[in-house]
């Protein structure tokens, strides 16, 4: 079993050959595009339409391409959340930065943060680095 990418809520398949497949636009919805994104943890390499350019610095929305919902983290701010399955069947909440730019990535498992990577995971460390009971504070 290969790993695969899913939506947080209809749980469709985002993974295409070698790229995830979202839909992003600006916070203000005045540019809208599909973004394809390397499926490596800590790979911040994308693809997207030369005519869809993601400038940096700027809140991205996600959306899911199949259910049109959004992915961006109602719980932990500027982070956005799809769902990991890997070659032995276990499922992770992957957590990534809707900044342009920011390169973080969590992988977690139930309460358990397993992973980190990218220059900037100290942005949001702290979301992950508090004791559970503290987090609903957040």
């Amino acid at each position: 079993m290969a790993i695969d990418y899913l939506c947080k809520v209809c749980r469709g398949h985002l993974l295409v050959k070698n790229s995830i497949v979202l839909a992003t636009a600006k916070k203000n919805h005045s540019q809208r595009g599909l973004v394809f994104l390397n499926p490596e943890l800590g790979n911040y390499t994308t693809t997207t339409h030369p005519s869809f350019k993601i400038k940096e610095g700027e809140q991205y929305i996600y959306t899911c391409p199949i259910c049109h919902s959004q992915l961006n983290s109602a719980k932990y701010k500027h982070l956005v959340r799809i769902i990991m399955i890997d070659e032995s069947g276990k499922e992770f909440d992957i957590y990534f930065s809707g900044i342009a730019g920011e390169k973080c990535t969590f992988k977690i498992r139930g309460n358990k943060l397993e992973d980190r990577k990218g220059p900037d995971v100290q942005i949001y460390n702290k979301y992950f680095d508090i004791p559970e009971e503290d987090r609903k504070y957040l």
